[in-house]
């Protein structure tokens, strides 16, 4: 063998890797997601700023009330009342929006009421060419001149204001605001140092009954002077409390920037200190780095490639979205208040809550499965801890309440997904408890469920859709059972899986609801929709939406229809019938109508990928394409409906 001299070994080296390809620098996905993109319509997102799953969504509230206006925020709006600390994510119910704060450039009278008493009193106007939006940041410029800049870290948010040469400086704390559905039951302020730091607390009841939050603030700059009310009276003392406090602080001349920091905390006010600890050292642009840093890894996990600029700006925001709920919900140090309203401490893992389940066991909660695997039994976890603090897993769970929202009891896949998928870092025996326990329940019709085989439409409301996803949800527990060598509950969820089968119509070829005499409930519409949950058959929807489910057996329902032919018949006609709703009281959930598929409400979801049993990929192919690209779309109306804690995403 001839041997090179060292020399040209070393030059042969050194072209080569010149002829490598530099290292490309990482693309900025931040560009891609608009936080602003279904804040309009029936989106009903919020556009300001958080970290990842993040305990703190700060962001700003228009000050209306009514359906659109359930995260605070609508863009048809061009008024902002305040900037509050918590908000939902998409939801078809409006809570939160605690700790508004607000700055303005002249004195408000505290002691003056709104209209409606729960409003604040002040509200400020702003132009949409001056509002930005990114993930972990928002910014909006205010007509009376004042910038406003937000971001946050997980358990704590920072605000800083700008305000305009020679105007006067105010902030204005608002612990009585409230939206829907919302409303103040006890409120506190207490100074810890003078004029810069104030801890207190805001209890309320909604749609979480019993809701707490605890908080620590900060200012930059000490207040001169401080004025409190509740309601019309004025109080002087240094520890208050009312029903719904404000808080007007002024500050000195010269001030040209302030920053407020705020932690919070469901446990205490010593939680709510340490959770303002956790960002004590950092400025706004730290602060702000770090979040997005934070969002720029979450994003990174999918890459996508295509010229197309506005689908990656779709898909990037679609993927943000998912990542809103559930949030941090333990303080740094595990301490929260559970659904039993009671202290308690998650010990060697993060408690999570706002568990949307209805809508995110459906897709959302798989895709975690793919994109968090390090959260995933934490999730699982925190359903768990809400079992032992309320005897059974939640059905729609907020901080700390459990609301019984929706139908269904979906904790159950999530767990069984989790568990199937290897995710087991939790008493499992304990999950296997959990899970037939919310099977053996008396409540939510579950007691006629088990003595007919269905729920009855004379003994419950609702009674077809909650009998399909009682069904799907034995199915659930039937796979687990199975997994741990448990046969004999195998065996008996198994059977229990089947009971879609008595509600199918071979006559119509509709799922429809069946009285306690076995006979059909008439008359029959499979068009009609009722959104009275007391006599609804469908929720939130009607039979075309709703006889579809049936994903534990889907060549079973295939069998039903008479094969695989009339089967994709009958799924040709959902994308191409009239998209006619009928019924006075229709819900208006129902949206995004192709024919009567409906893609703005969850039921629908899992429709178009039906054709593939039958035989017709290329179809499930057509109508998922269809449906990306008609019911998404970057503006903000870009979402058909209820964005539902990252489930449309």
């Amino acid at each position: 063998m001839r041997l090179l001299p060292i020399s040209l070994l070393l030059s042969l080296m050194v072209a080569l890797a010149a002829c490598q390809p530099l290292e490309k620098e990482p693309e900025n996905l931040l560009q891609y997601a608009d936080p602003l993109i279904g804040t309009g319509a029936h989106g009903h997102v919020y556009p300001g700023a958080t970290v990842p799953f993040g305990a703190v969504q700060l962001s700003p509230d228009n000050g209306a009330q009514g359906w659109d206006w359930c995260s605070g925020y609508n863009y048809v709006s061009n008024t902002i009342v305040g900037f509050s600390h918590t908000h939902l994510s998409g939801t078809g119910i409006g809570d939160l929006c605690d700790l508004s704060m607000m700055p303005a450039v002249a004195a408000i009278d505290l002691t003056s009421q709104a209209e409606d008493p729960r409003l604040a009193t002040y509200t400020a106007h702003f132009q949409h060419d001056k509002e930005k939006a990114e993930p972990g940041y928002y910014s909006v410029q205010l007509d009376n001149g004042i910038q406003v800049e937000l971001s946050a870290s997980t358990h704590a948010g920072i605000q800083r204001y700008t305000f305009p040469e020679g105007s006067q400086k105010f902030v204005l704390l608002d612990l009585g605001f409230a939206i829907n559905w919302d409303a103040p039951t006890e409120t506190a302020i207490r100074m810890q140092e003078r004029g810069k730091t104030f801890t207190g607390y805001r209890f309320s009841t909604g749609w979480a009954k019993d809701q707490r939050l605890y908080y620590a603030l900060e200012f930059s700059v000490p207040s001169t002077a401080i004025a409190i009310a509740d309601s019309t009276k004025l109080l002087t003392e240094t520890f208050v409390t009312g029903k719904k406090l404000r808080a007007l602080f002024m500050f000195p001349p010269e001030t040209t920037e302030l920053i407020v920091k705020t932690g919070i905390s469901s446990a205490d006010e010593q939680g709510a200190r340490a959770a303002l600890a956790t960002i004590a050292d950092k400025d706004f642009g730290q602060i702000k780095t770090e979040a997005q840093q934070a969002w720029q890894a979450e994003l990174s996990k999918i890459q996508v490639q295509s010229a197309d600029e506005n689908l990656k700006r779709t898909f990037y925001t679609a993927l943000y979205h998912s990542c809103l709920a559930p949030v941090v919900y333990s303080d740094p140090n595990g301490s929260y208040k559970g659904c039993d309203s009671e202290a308690h401490k998650a010990n060697g893992y993060t408690r999570y809550d706002i568990f949307s389940l209805w809508d995110t066991f459906r897709a959302a909660n798989p895709l975690y499965t793919i994109t968090q695997p390090d959260k995933v039994n934490d999730f699982v976890r925190s359903l768990l801890a809400h079992y032992q603090e309320y005897g059974l897993l939640p059905v729609w769970s907020l901080l700390g309440n459990e609301t019984n929202t929706m139908t269904g009891y979906h904790a159950v896949p999530v767990i069984v997904d989790a568990y199937l998928k290897g995710y087991r870092d939790y008493d499992t025996e304990l999950a296997f408890e959990a899970i037939k326990a919310s099977a053996r329940q008396d409540i939510r019709g579950t007691n006629y469920y088990r003595e007919y085989g269905y729920i009855p439409y004379d003994k419950d409301g609702e009674s077809v859709t909650k009998t399909l996803e009682y069904a799907f949800d034995d199915w659930c527990i039937a796979q687990m059972a199975k997994a741990m060598g448990k046969e004999d509950d195998y065996e008996a969820f198994m059977a229990r899986a089947r009971n879609y089968r008595p509600l199918y119509d071979a006559s119509t070829g509709f799922m429809r609801a069946k009285l306690s005499n076995g006979e059909w409930k008439t008359p029959f519409d499979p068009q009609f929709s009722d959104h009275n949950f007391d006599v609804a058959e469908y929720t939130e929807g009607n039979a075309w939406q709703h006889s579809w489910f049936v994903p534990q057996d889907v060549n079973g329902l295939i069998e039903l229809h008479g094969g695989k032919a009339p089967f994709i018949t009958k799924l040709d006609s959902l994308f191409t019938i009239s998209s006619e709703i009928k019924g006075e009281n229709a819900s208006a959930d129902i949206s995004g109508l192709i024919g009567q598929y409906a893609h703005g409400n969850e039921p629908s979801h899992h429709i178009a990928y039906l054709y593939a049993y039958a035989g017709a990929h290329w179809k499930t192919q057509e109508r998922a394409r269809n449906i990306m690209e008609t019911q998404y779309s970057t503006q903000a109306e870009g979402l058909c409906g209820n964005e539902d804690c990252g489930q449309m995403s």
